[in-house]
């Protein structure tokens, strides 16, 4: 972009990418700024590189059709820092910190560096509340730090084959979770204890999504502990929907990746019990038949000249 035009752009992009921000330079030289995206279902993983800025997240942009998500950066090169909730987090390469897009927050970073932004939505976390782990920093020594470099594993592996690195877009989320328990630990044990309860039923779902026996009581007795618990936990959308998500998911990884392989097939990996009841949770949930998005997604992939589902893309 010419010299002139270059900030402007990159405001526009970060509000593409993430959600809707405001952005401030904090020099009068040259703006440079690269981002390298990629896509694992649920997960996002955006590797930013940029001149030094500071980004605000404010009451009067929150809202509209963001989203709701719990977003987390590693940071690889440089220094910044997160505040939210009162908090800030001061981060250094292979730190990592948490912040909430449904509550104002500010990134600083005073001279160029590189961090691995990783997005997510809310409800796939098994818990909305996220004031006591926001603006903590996880370094190295805490589980922060072996996530974080999961993450950045994640994403060099997906740089080269995106589509099998989405079958660990799930664990990802995982790994997360307990992370975002730990960050809240300290401030409030029961509600980490909590957390990592529900991680626990977490895993059990996608360790055991393609069982088609698997249901509630199977997973309780996983996590050893009582239905009405497992159904607290869960939330509104329940221990059944949260499972049919998980499978839809990854049936949509396996369409777009085995193209020629049969839908049913693919219904039985997921753990539907027959073809018509994967159908059915299929349309429900994303507007179309297995096979009309297999041939969406084709579509696309051959008009982008795209080889691979999921590979990243670069602004």
């Amino acid at each position: 972009m010419p010299a002139g035009d270059a900030f402007a752009y990159w405001q526009d992009q970060i509000c593409a990418r993430f959600v809707r921000l405001t952005a401030q330079r904090l020099d009068d030289g040259p703006f440079h700024g690269h981002i390298d995206h990629v896509s694992l279902g649920a997960l996002d993983l955006s590797l930013v590189a940029a001149s030094g800025q500071i980004v605000r997240r404010t009451r009067a942009l929150i809202g509209g059709d963001d989203g709701e998500y719990l977003l987390a950066s590693v940071l690889l090169d440089g220094a910044g820092r997160i505040e939210q909730d009162g908090r800030v987090a001061e981060l250094h390469p292979g730190a990592m910190a948490f912040y909430d897009s449904t509550r104002p927050y500010t990134l600083r970073s005073d001279r160029a560096c590189r961090h691995l932004v990783v997005k997510v939505p809310k409800r796939r976390l098994l818990g909305d509340d996220t004031r006591g782990l926001t603006a903590r920093t996880l370094g190295a020594g805490s589980p922060g730090g072996v996530v974080s470099a999961f993450l950045r594993s994640l994403f060099a592996g997906s740089r080269h084959g995106a589509a099998d690195m989405a079958l660990l877009g799930p664990h990802a989320i995982g790994l997360l979770s307990a992370a975002a328990a730990f960050a809240a630990r300290d401030e409030a044990p029961a509600d980490a204890q909590e957390a990592f309860a529900r991680q626990r039923v977490h895993e059990v779902l996608h360790l055991h999504f393609a069982d088609p026996r698997l249901d509630a009581s199977a997973v309780a007795r996983a996590c050893n502990m009582s239905r009405r618990s497992l159904y607290r936990l869960a939330g509104a959308e329940g221990i059944a929907g949260r499972l049919r998500q998980i499978r839809i998911e990854h049936a949509k990884v396996l369409l777009a990746r085995d193209t020629d392989r049969p839908i049913s097939s693919i219904a039985m990996d997921c753990g539907f019990d027959s073809e018509s009841g994967f159908y059915r949770a299929f349309r429900t949930a994303t507007g179309s038949t297995p096979g009309d998005y297999r041939r969406e997604i084709t579509a696309d992939r051959l008009a982008s000249g795209v080889s691979n589902v999921g590979t990243p893309g670069h602004t």
